[in-house]
C-alpha cells in the first residue's frame, strides 16, 4: 500500500513537473519578423541571429519566428504589417524613406570609405542623424543597421575606364537615390524590377546592373554578365524595424533585451559580410567570372558622381530633401576622420 501511495505521488509530481513545463511553453511569447530575402542571405541571418540572441536573454519568454524570402508579402505589405501591429518586426532599408526621406540616406552613394567607416558611423552619431522623428511619422522603431554588402557592377564587357562607363545601360532599382546616381555618373539607368534583369540582358536592353557581391554569386549573375568591377558606390544597409506602439509596451528590462539582442545580431552581420565578400569573389572567379579593381581615375570619377548626387538630399526643391542632410553628411565624414 505504502509503495502504491510513494507511486501515485511521482507520477503526481512528474504530471505537475509537466503542467509547469507546459504553462512556461505557452506563456512564451511569439515575435513574427518579415524579410524579403532568402536563407543564407546577411539579412535573414541577421534576423535568425536576432531570435537566438533574445530568446537567450529573455531566458526562453521571448521566440521570434522568422517569415524570410517574402513569405508574408512584398516590403509594402509587411512593412505596413508591422506599422499596423499584426506583426511585431520587420526587415528592410530605403523602403522606409516613404515615411522619412533621411531613411534613404542610410545608402547615400560613395559616402564611405569602406566597411569599417561605415560600420563607426552606423553605430555612432550619424544612424541617430538619420533616424531623429523617423518613430513619430512611421510607427516603427529602428533596432539597428546593417550591410548587405557594397554595389557593385555586372557587365558583359570589361568596365575599364571613364569612357566604358559613359552611356553604359544599367538596370537601377526605381528608387531615385539609385536613378539619380546613374544620372549622375552619365550612366543610362533602365529602372526595372530584378526578375526582368535576365530577359533585358538577353535583348539588349542593358549592358548590366549592380548589385553586392553575395547577390552576384546567390544568383549567378557573372555567368550571363562575367565581368564584376568593384565599384563599390553604394553600400546597402538595412536594419530591423519593431512596432513603436508594441516595443513602448514592454517592461524596461524587455526592452533592454530587444536592444541587446538587435545590437548582437548587427555585429555579427558586420564581420559576416566582411569575410562573405572574400568568399564571394574566389566562388565569382571559380565560376568563370572576372573580378576587377576599377582604376584610379574611375574611382575618383565616381567618387565625384555620388558627391553631386548627395543634392538630392540637400537641395531645398528637392522632393526628397531631407533638412538635416548636411549634419548627416558631416557625421558620416567625421567618422572618416577618426580612422585615419
Amino acid at each position: 500500500m505504502k509503495r502504491l501511495i510513494a507511486l501515485l505521488l511521482a507520477v503526481g509530481l512528474l504530471a505537475g513537473f509537466a503542467l509547469v513545463s507546459a504553462s512556461a511553453a505557452d506563456a512564451a511569447t511569439t515575435i513574427k519578423i518579415a524579410g524579403m530575402k532568402p536563407e543564407g542571405e546577411p539579412e535573414t541571418i541577421g534576423m535568425h541571429q536576432f531570435g537566438k540572441y533574445l530568446n537567450e536573454l529573455s531566458n526562453g519568454k521571448y521566440v521570434v519566428q522568422v517569415f524570410p524570402n517574402s513569405q508574408l508579402g512584398k516590403e509594402d505589405s509587411y512593412i505596413d504589417q508591422t506599422r499596423r501591429g499584426i506583426i511585431q518586426m520587420c526587415a528592410t532599408g530605403t523602403q522606409m524613406s516613404k515615411f522619412h526621406p533621411a531613411m534613404a540616406m542610410l545608402e547615400t552613394p560613395m559616402l564611405y570609405d569602406d566597411l569599417d567607416h561605415a560600420h563607426r558611423a552606423m553605430n555612432g552619431k550619424t544612424f541617430d542623424l538619420i533616424n531623429d522623428g523617423f518613430a513619430e511619422k512611421s510607427g516603427m522603431r529602428t533596432l539597428n543597421a546593417f550591410p548587405l554588402g557594397y554595389r557593385h557592377f555586372y557587365t558583359k564587357k570589361p568596365v575599364s575606364g571613364i569612357d566604358d562607363v559613359k552611356g553604359l545601360k544599367m538596370r537601377v532599382p526605381n528608387i531615385p537615390l539609385y536613378t539619380n546616381f546613374a544620372k549622375e555618373a552619365g550612366i543610362s539607368g533602365q529602372p526595372m524590377p530584378f526578375a526582368e534583369v535576365p530577359g533585358a540582358l538577353d535583348q539588349g536592353v542593358i549592358d548590366g546592373g549592380d548589385s553586392p557581391l553575395s547577390d552576384i554569386v546567390a544568383l549567378k549573375m557573372y555567368e550571363i554578365t562575367p565581368e564584376i568591377t568593384k565599384t563599390g558606390h553604394i553600400l546597402v544597409i538595412h536594419s530591423l524595424f519593431i512596432n513603436d506602439k508594441f516595443y513602448n509596451s514592454l517592461p524596461e528590462q524587455d526592452k533592454q533585451w530587444f536592444d541587446e539582442a538587435a545590437k548582437r545580431a548587427a555585429e555579427d552581420v558586420w564581420e559576416l559580410v566582411k569575410q562573405g565578400d572574400i568568399k564571394a569573389e574566389e566562388a565569382i572567379k571559380q565560376g568563370g567570372g572576372h573580378v576587377t579593381e576599377p582604376s584610379a581615375e574611375l574611382k575618383q570619377y565616381m567618387k565625384d558622381a555620388g558627391v553631386r548626387s548627395w543634392s538630392l538630399f540637400t537641395d531645398p526643391k528637392s522632393k526628397q530633401h531631407v533638412p538635416n542632410a548636411q549634419a548627416i553628411l558631416d557625421s558620416a565624414a567625421s567618422y572618416r576622420e577618426a580612422a585615419n
